[in-house]
C-alpha cells in the first residue's frame, strides 16, 4: 500500500479549493481496498473517496484517509438479443469510456465531455441534452463501510431522479463504488430532442461517433476548460416547479426557458435565471459566474470554500429575489 500523508488535495478538486489530508491512496483492486479499510481502522481515520474532483467542494483540511480508485477494467458480462451488459471499473476517465462504449452499444453519447469518472456518475445521476445516466444503468457494485461487505444495487434500488440517488442520500459516505453495469442498447436509437443537437442532426446521418463529436463541440462551446478555469461545471441544479408557479413566471418573463416533465411539473434554466438576475460575468472576490454561461462557477485559482460560500448566497439571494424561487448547487461538500 502506497499511503501518502498531509497530502494536498487542491490539484484533485477542479475548483482548486485549496485543502490537504490527513492521509491519501489509491487502490488497484477490491484486496487493496479493504487493506486501506483496515489500516484506516487501525488509525481511527475514517474514510472518504474521490473521484474526479468535479463535483466536490472542499470545505476544509480532511481529517479522514482519501481514497481514489485506480480499477480501470472494462468487460462485457454477458447480451440478450437487444442489449450489452458491460462492466466498467470506477476509476475509468467518464469521457473516456463514453467514447469506448460505441464499441459495445449506445445510449451514452449525449453525455459525452462530462467530467469526472464512473465511479461518481450514479451519485448525481448525471445527465445532459435529454438523457441521464440511469437510463442505460443496469447496476452498481461497490463496499458498504459500516458493514464492511460488497453490495450490489439493482438500477431501481438506487432510487435514482434528478441529479439524486440513494448514494447521494442515506448511503452518502457509507458507500465506495467499485464498478457499474451498463445497459448498452445494439441498436443506434439516438435522443436528438435537445434544440442545438436536433438542428445538426437534421437533414443527416447520425452516427454514434458523430453524435460524440457533437456533444463535445457543443459542450466546448458553452463551457469553460477546468484544466485552464477552474470550475465544476454547471454549478446549480435546474429547478423544478410545478405547473400553477411555472404559469405564473411565463405571464411575468414570456420568454422564460421551460421543460415540461412527465409528471406534470416544469423545469426551469438555471443559468437563465441566474443571467436575468445580473450575475452573469459577474465576480465576487476571488469566484464569480462565467462571462458566457452564468450558469457555471469560476474561480481564479485562488479562492477559499468563504469564497464560494459567500458566491453562492449572494446568487441564491437575488434570483429568489427576483423569482421566488430557491437554486441549489450541485456540487457536494466535501
Amino acid at each position: 500500500m502506497d499511503i501518502r500523508r498531509n497530502i494536498s488535495l487542491k490539484s484533485f478538486n477542479t475548483l482548486r479549493l485549496s485543502a490537504s489530508a490527513d492521509a491519501f491512496a489509491e487502490f488497484h483492486s477490491v484486496g487493496e481496498l479493504l487493506a486501506l479499510y483496515g489500516w484506516a481502522a487501525s488509525h481511527k481515520l475514517p474514510i472518504k473517496v474521490i473521484g474526479g474532483g468535479s463535483n466536490v467542494l472542499l470545505t476544509s483540511d480532511v481529517n479522514a484517509l482519501v481514497l481514489r480508485s485506480a480499477m480501470r477494467t472494462v468487460s462485457v458480462l454477458r447480451e440478450t438479443a437487444e442489449h450489452r451488459i458491460v462492466s466498467v471499473d470506477a476509476g475509468v476517465n467518464w469521457h473516456e469510456w463514453v467514447c469506448k462504449s460505441i464499441d459495445f452499444g449506445s445510449g451514452l453519447e449525449n453525455l459525452a465531455f462530462i467530467p469526472g469518472t464512473v465511479g461518481a456518475a450514479p451519485v448525481q445521476n448525471i445527465g445532459a441534452y435529454g438523457v441521464e445516466v440511469s437510463d442505460c444503468l443496469e447496476a452498481v457494485v461497490g463496499f458498504c463501510l459500516s458493514t464492511a461487505q460488497l453490495r450490489m444495487f439493482s438500477a431501481d434500488e438506487c432510487r435514482f431522479a434528478y441529479r439524486d440517488s440513494v448514494f447521494k442520500q442515506e448511503l452518502r459516505g457509507d458507500f465506495i463504488i467499485l464498478r457499474v453495469l451498463f445497459r448498452l442498447r445494439k441498436q443506434f436509437s439516438p435522443v436528438l430532442s435537445y434544440g442545438p443537437v436536433a438542428q445538426w442532426a437534421e437533414g443527416r446521418e447520425v452516427t454514434p461517433q458523430a453524435l460524440i463529436d457533437e456533444i463535445v463541440s457543443i459542450r466546448s462551446s458553452k463551457l469553460p476548460d477546468p484544466d485552464t478555469v477552474p470550475n465544476a461545471g454547471s454549478f446549480f441544479k435546474n429547478p423544478v416547479v410545478c405547473e400553477e408557479v411555472a404559469a405564473d413566471l411565463r405571464l411575468r418573463y414570456p420568454d422564460i426557458p421551460e421543460y415540461p416533465q412527465s409528471d406534470g411539473s416544469v423545469k426551469l434554466a438555471a443559468g437563465w435565471l441566474i443571467e436575468r438576475s445580473g450575475w452573469k460575468g459577474r465576480w465576487s472576490g476571488n469566484a464569480g459566474m462565467h462571462k458566457d454561461q452564468a450558469l457555471v462557477l469560476v474561480t481564479n485559482g485562488k479562492a477559499e470554500y468563504d469564497d464560494l460560500q459567500r458566491l453562492v448566497g449572494q446568487v441564491q439571494k437575488d434570483v429568489k429575489c427576483e423569482f421566488g424561487i430557491q437554486l441549489e448547487p450541485e456540487p457536494q461538500p466535501f
